[in-house]
């Protein structure tokens, strides 16, 4: 049982970090745009981007703290 504890928590983590790594790649990308874009149509746009990245961010988030408290449950 601490084997597979370890390789959930392993591979949520590897995930997470993953998940962070191209979040933050992709919200410097849509800031970029944000501040280069000429059209109001365009910065709107990079807006909801950013807007859309942050809460991805923060559903990964809540979906590694929910794995790691159902994997922790199973053992009580």
């Amino acid at each position: 049982m601490d084997q597979l504890k370890h390789l959930i928590e392993l591979w949520t983590s590897y995930a997470q970090g993953l998940t962070g790594s191209i979040g933050a790649l992709a919200f410097v990308c849509a800031f970029i745009w944000k501040m280069v874009a000429i059209e109001p149509r365009s910065v709107m746009e990079a807006k909801r981007w950013i807007g859309r990245i942050v809460f991805g961010t923060i559903g990964v988030e809540m979906a590694g703290l929910l794995v790691r408290v159902l994997v922790d449950s199973v053992n009580h």
